[in-house]
């Protein structure tokens, strides 16, 4: 059970649920890719093997790292709209918590860069009344999301 579904109140519905988007992983794909191929270099050419292996263990540490922190970010970042409200909490021990009414939402942007539009990634930016500002980044689905919280 999340956090949203412990904060909902009586009668209130989820309709929309998102998360980070996977490419969060990216760096982790990257170096990862990096201690492949050091590997494979380092096994096939003569003289170079053992500090080709240590930088490629070096890179497979740091894709380890990478991933890790990635997926921690992943799993502890909810992102929900409701019949009522938009929900956003960020965090394990130090939690960030964001909770917009919908009747005090006055727009919300998308912004996708290429990359976003092929992989569906992009910052949702919600403007609340009285000036108030939430960018949301790396969201998975942002033209979903902005769908959810426009039409309720």
């Amino acid at each position: 059970m999340g956090y949203v579904d412990e904060i909902l109140e009586p009668g209130e519905k989820v309709v929309f649920k998102t998360r980070l988007s996977w490419t969060l992983y990216g760096p982790a794909i990257v170096y990862a890719l990096i201690a492949l191929a050091l590997t494979f270099f380092a096994a096939s050419a003569a003289g170079f093997g053992v500090a080709v292996f240590v930088v490629a263990a070096l890179a497979a540490f740091a894709a380890l790292i990478s991933f890790l922190r990635a997926w921690f970010r992943r799993w502890t970042t909810e992102i929900a709209v409701t019949d009522r409200r938009v929900v956003l909490k960020r965090g394990f021990v130090r939690r960030h918590t964001v909770e917009m009414n919908m009747q005090k939402v006055e727009s919300v942007d998308v912004d996708q860069t290429q990359l976003g539009r092929l992989f569906n990634y992009g910052t949702v930016t919600i403007k609340g009344t009285g000036s108030t500002l939430e960018s949301l980044r790396m969201i998975d689905h942002p033209l979903k999301l902005r769908s959810a919280i426009t039409a309720g």
